[in-house]
């Protein structure tokens, strides 16, 4: 409805510092949502639970797109290949499928 005729694919970006992605938002005036700051709170000094929640805020991202009609997706790994590829396979994309 917007004339757009090419495909857009999201980018998916699994957070695991908080406080880092938050400074990039705010240097890019980007909003993040107060339900996600919630998410992370008190996380500052547990990377191990900041990964884990990432991962699955990612995967929700990923399920809900899913479900609106999205079929492919960018995942931003910044040199963190592991966080995305917990997050595909949790989601059953395996290498040759």
């Amino acid at each position: 409805s917007a004339g757009i005729d090419v495909e857009i694919i999201p980018g998916i970006l699994p957070v695991s510092n908080f406080k880092q992605a938050k400074k990039f938002a705010d240097m890019t005036n980007v909003r993040i949502p107060a339900w996600m700051a919630q998410m992370f709170d008190g996380l500052d000094d547990d990377a191990e639970t900041r990964k884990l929640v990432g991962a699955n805020i990612a995967m929700d991202m990923v399920k809900i797109l899913s479900r609106e009609g999205v079929k492919d997706f960018h995942f931003y790994t910044l040199n963190r290949a592991e966080m995305s590829y917990a997050i595909c396979h949790t989601l059953g994309v395996r290498p040759g499928l």
